[in-house]
């Protein structure tokens, strides 16, 4: 069965863009939202971790509610990045999960993202309860240090697609050349053991840009842009993505 984020599929060919909104507050969500008019995107995350208060729900839904008014119908990820991977701020893992569940049960998402190294049996609860909501889940991992080898990568990935992931997502900084061909080689190894089950994968930083645009090649079904603000480094602006990706494909 096909894995789809709202109405959007991810499945083969050319990966959908998928871009981030960063406001710190909830104004400047609102205003990011509109940002998005002119922009060429298939998903919108909502990195809710950059929101001051993030963690209290009635900022959460208050973002949630902000988001819908500008863009009811956009497939909508819902992300909180935790410090230890790369996001803005802390989180217990009861917080984190507390979180996650009044995402859910808001019916504002369509999709969320679950980190991968934390609690399983909590994993497996949030997975369960998204599923039960129509709620897509993608499992995630990423290393802003370094590139693990191929085979921690490809076991990484693996372990998500076994814990119910509807998606396995994994990202990580390259020191080398050979870092995003490592990280390609274990996109493109998983991919053919699961050739029917998206992966998202990407090298990030300039060093990595290659495997923004490469997923069509190697097996990643998602990518992410920017649209005046970015989440990650080396995010490419969305229009401009959008036309590299266009040529890849034709």
């Amino acid at each position: 069965m096909m894995v789809t984020i709202g109405s959007v599929p991810l499945g083969p060919g050319m990966p959908k863009i998928c871009v981030p909104v960063v406001g710190r507050t909830i104004d400047a969500i609102t205003a990011q939202c509109r940002d998005l008019v002119h922009a060429a995107y298939d998903i919108v995350e909502l990195r809710i971790d950059f929101l001051a208060g993030a963690t209290t729900p009635d900022v959460s839904l208050a973002a949630l509610t902000a988001f819908r008014r500008e863009l009811p119908t956009a497939p909508l990820l819902f992300t909180f990045r935790t410090a230890s991977e790369g996001g803005e701020q802390p989180a217990s893992e009861e917080v984190y999960f507390q979180m996650l569940r009044y995402a859910i049960e808001t019916d504002l998402i369509d999709a969320i993202d679950v980190e991968y190294f934390h609690d399983q049996h909590e994993i497996s609860q949030i997975i369960s309860l998204s599923h039960t909501h129509g709620i897509t889940v993608i499992v995630s991992n990423h290393d802003f240090d370094k590139t693990p080898p191929l085979e921690e990568i490809v076991r990484r990935l693996i372990g998500m697609k076994h814990l119910g992931a509807d998606a396995a997502k994994l990202a990580c900084m390259p020191r080398s050349p050979k870092d995003v061909l490592t990280l390609l080689s274990a996109t493109e190894t998983v991919k053919s053991q699961y050739p029917h089950e998206p992966l998202i994968t990407m090298s990030m930083g300039k060093l990595g840009a290659v495997s923004r645009i490469s997923g069509e090649v190697f097996g990643s079904a998602m990518t992410f842009g920017s649209v005046k603000e970015s989440s990650a480094p080396g995010q490419i602006d969305a229009n401009t993505l959008q036309k590299i990706l266009e040529i890849f494909h034709c």
